[in-house]
């Protein structure tokens, strides 16, 4: 069984974690997770998700990695962010944030999932 928090509400600017509480966006990982500020590692919408973002994630044992675009797919990635996941050997997963969250907390039952999410645009 997994370790990873599971997510109890979304909403636009809103995202909540069991454990973790609520913020904008949220950086989860097995055994825990935290608000994620882009600030930490310069992220933008454009050119998005960078490795530095996610290395956390694979640092913390994710075997599977969602990141979220934002409800209106505004939140680009770094094509060497999915490379540096398969790199990793970690399964990754893009989509719009209340499809991800689904798929998240499904994984979360059975497997080692992190994730990055993004509540807005």
């Amino acid at each position: 069984m997994s370790d990873s928090p599971r997510i109890t509400h979304i909403e636009w600017g809103t995202i909540e974690a069991t454990g973790i509480g609520a913020a904008r966006d949220l950086k989860l990982f097995p055994g825990g997770g935290r608000e994620w500020d882009w600030g930490e590692t310069g992220t933008h919408h454009d050119p998005g998700i960078q490795p530095s973002d996610v290395q956390e994630l694979i640092d913390r044992g994710s075997e599977v990695v969602i990141l979220t675009p934002g409800m209106h797919l505004v939140l680009q990635t770094k094509p060497e962010t999915i490379a540096a996941l398969e790199l990793a050997n970690v399964e990754v997963h893009v989509l719009e944030t209340r499809k991800a969250v689904l798929l998240y907390n499904d994984l979360a039952e059975t497997r080692r999932v992190g994730g990055l999410f993004h509540s807005t645009c």
